[in-house]
């Protein structure tokens, strides 16, 4: 029982000075950030290949692109359980070892109903994660929550672009995909080792109470706003993620440039999760940050659809700006909360409400694009999601706090 004190000083030590324990705990969430997507996006690259190796039916290969949604949405809600039951700091270990674990069986077999279950497996570790950062980056850093953040969100696309980027010229280095993919594995494991070291520093279970429950999210008009954001944002990512080569050859492009701004698009979300936080943080009221941003994705999105084919980068990045609203979107689970609590009741209600939102996006595109063999349909209903995503943004935006809202009636 001794450590637990020391979390609470370290709360309060990191106002000030930084401790070894707070430098070690920034190295934990860097390193499983670093983590969380790389079970998605190292599958992408490598999809036909794996389809051909693993004869994976159409259906295997939509289940396959399905399962990150799936595991988000329903992992995610019910990890603040876990926590209360295991305590974060062991079950974020857990997670990283599960998500390891997946990561290396479906790199060492030929079976593709293993292949997709060990997926789940590894997604699953990943959902947990998504949760649970967010959570110990209010409880251990409260007066820090901007600019660990900016810690968080950066590892984390940095983790997705390596994954995306990487495991393709791996592949071809070592003429084998079960090694491009158990690479991701062996980075899981060193995610872990800081975990290890902080059971000892494991923070004091909390038992909730109401104001942190599934039953005060439903009822809360701030967790839904948020939940509706957060999967607008997302929805719009992965319509872009999924379909921006298919858009950008039906104008003209070659399939090599077509990847290679969808490269620069990924590399662009880098340095746009550095600032976006640490530009929210500074205020009080995002509302200016959220038009900010819709405004980009407006403009870029108009001129995608409307501009010369040739000027296509030039919107891309535009888009690639809008983006923001994803560490947006993130910085407003610590913001708008008072505990940690209730960090983690409106990071696993509104991520998983958020991702169930947006894995419709893609398959709607793709049933629209069927019909029409345009995207005049497909704009409309990103600008659809744009309206929606400033609506519920600058009421989520607003200076208020969760725990302040009238709770429902039972």
């Amino acid at each position: 029982m001794e450590d637990l004190p020391r979390m609470s000083v370290l709360a309060q030590e990191s106002r000030g000075r930084t401790t070894p324990l707070a430098w070690l705990l920034v190295l934990g969430i860097v390193l499983a950030a670093l983590n969380l997507r790389t079970a998605v996006t190292s599958v992408g690259p490598l999809l036909d290949q794996l389809s051909g190796a693993l004869g994976m039916t159409s259906v295997g290969t939509g289940l396959l692109t399905t399962l990150p949604v799936l595991a988000f949405a329903s992992v995610g809600a019910v990890t603040p359980s876990l926590a209360r039951r295991i305590g974060e700091h062991r079950l974020l270990l857990l997670a990283l070892v599960t998500l390891g674990a997946g990561l290396l069986v479906r790199s060492l077999v030929g079976s593709a109903p293993v292949f997709l279950l060990s997926s789940a497996v590894a997604l699953s570790g990943g959902a947990v994660g998504n949760v649970l950062i967010p959570t110990l980056i209010k409880r251990h850093f409260p007066a820090r929550t901007g600019i660990m953040t900016t810690v968080y969100t950066t590892a984390l696309a940095t983790g997705t672009m390596l994954a995306a980027a990487a495991t393709v010229p791996i592949e071809r280095a070592s003429g084998d995909w079960h090694i491009a993919l158990g690479v991701w594995a062996a980075l899981a494991a060193v995610a872990a080792i800081p975990w290890l070291a902080l059971l000892r520093s494991e923070p004091e279970r909390h038992t909730g109470g109401r104001d942190a429950g599934l039953r005060r999210m439903l009822g809360s008009r701030l967790a839904w706003m948020i939940a509706i954001y957060f999967g607008t944002q997302s929805m719009i990512a992965y319509i872009m993620f999924g379909w921006l080569a298919t858009i950008l050859t039906d104008d003209g492009y070659s399939t090599s440039q077509a990847g290679l701004i969808l490269g620069v698009f990924t590399a662009l979300s880098i340095p746009v999760s550095i600032a976006v936080p640490m530009v929210a943080s500074r205020f009080r009221d995002q509302r200016p940050v959220v038009v900010v941003l819709v405004a980009f994705y407006a403009a870029g999105f108009l001129g995608l659809w409307a501009g010369p084919a040739s000027t296509a980068p030039v919107w891309v990045f535009l888009i690639s700006v809008g983006m923001g609203s994803f560490p947006l979107a993130l910085v407003m689970l610590g913001l708008r909360t008072r505990t940690p609590e209730a960090t983690a009741a409106l990071s696993a209600f509104g991520q998983s409400a958020g991702y169930l939102i947006a894995g419709a996006g893609p398959l709607l595109v793709g049933v629209l694009y069927e019909l029409t063999g345009g995207w005049g349909l497909t704009y409309t209903l990103i600008f659809g999601v744009l309206a929606a995503q400033l609506f519920t943004g600058l009421y989520a935006g607003r200076d208020r706090y969760l725990e302040d809202e009238r709770p429902p009636a039972r």
